[in-house]
């Protein structure tokens, strides 16, 4: 089989396409023939080397896939074999084949492409995970997603609008907050601009944001927790932007408003049967339309080396996917 593999830790630009031995599932495994794999700015740390974990080398890239199952190990459920499944890894997406665990593949729906099913679990379950869980979303509330052009901030997006909230996406380019627009955000504002917080003044009738989802940090993380309502909850995805922020609390307390975690991946590997409602949420809002998870971009598996530099470099726009001919 072909696949992208890490000898070093570097540039992602420097990974090669490589002939490597189909694999075999050990016990309770399945061997899933990929169609598509996801990639998020994860995978291209961890090529780099510069994720809080080291994957130990050499290893495949990538963490979500989707593909049909074509081998099962001893004690695998047998009715997995030929069904088109989505799930998560800690590498090995970027092969036409991998071996799982068959408790971790999830049926894809009917009506979901293999390219949506490969870039959908991760930002999707985070996103209502944490609007849901976390932050307590209601119905007719506004949002601002930082990042908002990023496939965390994409997926934001669709599931607040989903939940019926009126979005704000903030991005740094005009090409990104016209693909945040495009993708269901009701307003997009520049927070490069020095000013950008003035924008929000019309856009919330003077009253404030109820919602921040902030996979960003940096500095852009203050500047948006000051921009809450009073009672108003800052949701802390993650640190794209490399700084941790360090956030003056007399702010929660004047605002009274709430700062609070979103580590869906955490929360199930506590809690694992918590998850499937949200997933039974989430693919029932794609059978009736509700959400819309096709990536914004595919690319093929020799281009995914250059997939992953454009994400380490925050470059991309969306959630980019690799697909597999099949």
């Amino acid at each position: 089989m072909r696949a992208i593999r890490c000898v070093n830790y570097g540039a992602p630009s420097n990974l090669t396409l490589e002939e490597m031995d189909d694999p075999s599932p050990r016990d309770g495994e399945v061997v899933i023939e990929t169609e598509a794999a996801g990639l998020g700015y994860v995978d291209a740390l961890f090529v780099a080397g510069t994720y809080q974990v080291k994957l130990p080398l050499p290893f495949i890239p990538g963490s979500e896939v989707a593909g049909k199952v074509v081998a099962l190990g001893t004690s695998a459920p047998g009715d997995l074999l030929g069904k088109r499944i989505m799930a998560l890894s800690p590498r090995g997406a970027l092969a036409e084949k991998i071996a799982l665990p068959a408790a971790s593949c999830i049926p894809v729906p009917p009506n979901m492409s293999a390219e949506a099913a490969a870039g959908f679990i991760v930002s999707y379950c985070t996103a209502l995970y944490g609007f849901e869980n976390c932050g307590h979303l209601r119905s007719g509330e506004t949002v601002l997603v930082l990042g908002a052009a990023g496939g965390v901030g994409m997926a934001a997006i669709d599931v607040a609008k989903a939940m019926g909230a009126k979005v704000i996406a903030a991005a740094s380019t005009d090409e990104k907050r016209a693909a945040a627009i495009a993708r269901g955000a009701d307003f997009a504002i520049d927070y490069t601009n020095p000013e950008w917080r003035k924008e929000l003044e019309p856009l919330t009738g003077r009253r404030d944001v109820d919602v921040v989802y902030d996979p960003v940090g940096g500095d852009m993380s203050e500047a948006a927790l000051r921009c809450l309502a009073p009672g108003g909850r800052h949701l802390v995805v993650g640190f794209a932007a490399g700084a941790i922020p360090k956030i003056p609390l007399n702010l929660a307390l004047l605002k009274r408003c709430s700062i609070v975690g979103v580590d869906w991946g955490g929360y199930i590997r506590a809690n694992p049967a918590d998850n499937i409602p949200l997933l039974k949420t989430l693919t029932a809002w794609i059978s009736n339309g509700r959400i819309n998870p096709e990536p914004t971009a595919s690319f093929p598996l020799a281009e995914a080396p250059g997939v992953l530099q454009r994400l380490l470099d925050r470059q991309s726009i969306g959630k980019p996917v690799i697909r597999f001919a099949t």
